[in-house]
């Protein structure tokens, strides 16, 4: 499925929950979002469905979010019915890790292929911070119980936030250095919570390449700048959404948790999905995505357009 700018459009991320465990200062308002009734949010059948019509238009990656997707109830049922689906060529998550002691081994097997883990500081206090009582221990927990249930490959996203955790940029990407993660680190986006920080709190990525001189360059993956530290095994990612904007290679399109597509993550526009079924949620997919913005406007100052917060949108 082509958009129209030529862009195959190929990744969808599919947030099941705006619900999470953690409060971080950057996604979440700290009392939590506003609770909705579970009948508004996506049944799994309706996840289902709505994954089968964006296959059926060349979507083959599949993420699924939230919020953090390992608070819904019967996930790993959901991951199972997902993977059966022919066409899904890669099922992945994004979690805080913090429950994956509990699940990654189920998740594995029910055909989950790759784990995005967020992590933005090492530092137990920190880490409580901007989680807002999250614990530093039950995320690397959940690093453990990844590595021992066979994942391989699990990508850990470090945001670059100005005065907190730039001078951990190294003891970070040092997590690398076996080959076990991948470590990379995003450019805070002035969306949601965020949206009126002081720009102090907006750190290039150029920072990483600062604090790590002897990286090298290899090339890209997706929207990931991808470099190499001589004598390790993993790798380094940059995720440069404010200083390089990478617009013209996004091939992703997300669905909110109570269902309604953003063709990008920045924009106001939401297609709602839920009641439409066959021939109409294909068309409805269908336009949304040949209609998906040519970028966005966020390195002339303005924030984001997203009327939703991180945590609402599954960014």
């Amino acid at each position: 499925m082509l958009d129209n700018q030529g862009r195959n459009i190929r990744y969808l991320r599919l947030s099941v929950t705006d619900r999470c465990n953690f409060r971080c200062r950057y996604c979440m308002p700290a009392e939590g979002v506003c609770k909705r009734e579970h009948s508004e949010m996506l049944s799994f059948e309706e996840l289902t469905e709505i994954v089968r019509a964006a296959v059926s238009l060349g979507v083959s990656k599949v993420r699924l979010t939230g919020g953090e997707p390992l608070v819904r109830r019967g996930i790993v049922d959901l991951c199972r019915s997902l993977r059966a689906i022919n066409g899904v060529r890669e099922l992945a998550m994004t979690t805080n890790g913090a429950l994956l002691p509990q699940y990654a081994a189920e998740l594995k097997q029910a055909g989950v292929d790759r784990l995005n883990i967020s992590l933005d500081t090492l530092n137990k206090d920190k880490f409580a911070s901007l989680t807002r009582g999250g614990s530093l221990a039950d995320t690397l927990a959940g690093l453990d119980a990844a590595r021992h249930a066979g994942f391989r490959g699990t990508k850990l996203n470090a945001v670059l936030l100005g005065g907190v955790n730039e001078d951990e940029i190294p003891a970070l990407a040092q997590l690398a250095q076996d080959g076990e993660f991948e470590v990379r680190f995003i450019e805070l986006m002035p969306i949601g919570e965020c949206a009126d920080w002081p720009r102090e709190r907006f750190l290039s990525a150029d920072a990483v390449l600062h604090a790590l001189p002897e990286l090298q360059r290899l090339p890209n993956e997706g929207v990931a700048e991808r470099y190499r530290m001589p004598g390790w095994k993993g790798k380094i990612g940059l995720i440069r959404p404010m200083s390089h904007r990478f617009c013209a290679d996004c091939d992703r399109i997300r669905v909110t948790a109570d269902g309604r597509l953003k063709p990008c993550l920045h924009s106001a526009q939401e297609i709602p999905l839920r009641g439409l079924h066959g021939e109409n949620l294909e068309r409805a997919l269908r336009e949304g995505m040949f209609g998906k913005p040519v970028s966005h406007h966020m390195q002339s100052g303005q924030p984001s357009e997203s009327r939703r917060g991180m945590s609402q949108i599954g960014g």
